[in-house]
């Protein structure tokens, strides 16, 4: 019996190296090339969304921190073209409705970051992690509906690519009353 497991080993072992050596090989060479007809850039004119200069951050953070091809966006909120920033309480104040709203509010913020992190949103290979918080009442259990109004843009702009793995959970409040906080982690292309 020893002797026929040593006969049969090498066959076994060449086998499961080219299996292993696929894998790998697939793993060092993924797709790196953007394909002609992505233009986020186009789909923002499309949508009539304009994007705009979040300024310096006013407390010990930047925007957003880049570590091998990727990029984590710190967490925004509502800030409106107007300057203001939608405020209240989900489940209170405020309806699921603006709330959707609300998170669409902060995707435009950090599409802008990414904008001028990345100096073109082409760029962007995927949105891999969002993080959505809801400032909501202790009752309120509709967190991703609300976080949706964030998710639905992403798509949007990146199709596929814009597709992200997600937590929508509420919080007891949020920084000046705002109605919703999200963060994000993006792939990036070289």
């Amino acid at each position: 019996m020893k002797y026929f497991i040593l006969m049969f080993l090498p066959f076994f072992m060449i086998s499961c190296g080219d299996v292993n050596q696929k894998t790998t090989k697939d793993l060092k060479n993924p797709t790196s090339e953007v394909d002609k007809n992505y233009n986020p850039e186009a789909v923002l004119d499309s949508l009539g969304i304009i994007l705009r200069d979040q300024g310096i951050p006013v407390a010990n953070y930047v925007h957003a921190v880049r570590t091998g091809n990727l990029l984590f966006l710190a967490g925004k909120g509502p800030k409106q073209a107007n300057g203001e920033n939608i405020i209240g309480k989900l489940g209170d104040s405020l309806t699921i409705d603006q709330g959707y709203q609300a998170a669409r509010e902060v995707g435009i913020n950090q599409l802008s970051v990414l904008k001028a992190e990345l100096g073109n949103l082409n760029k962007v290979k995927r949105i891999v992690s969002v993080h959505g918080m809801v400032n909501a009442s202790p009752d309120f259990t509709d967190h991703s509906k609300v976080i949706n109004g964030y998710s639905d843009l992403m798509v949007a702009v990146f199709g596929e690519s814009g597709k992200h793995a997600r937590a929508a959970v509420g919080m007891g409040s949020l920084p000046g009353n705002m109605a919703v906080e999200v963060e994000m982690v993006v792939e990036v292309y070289e």
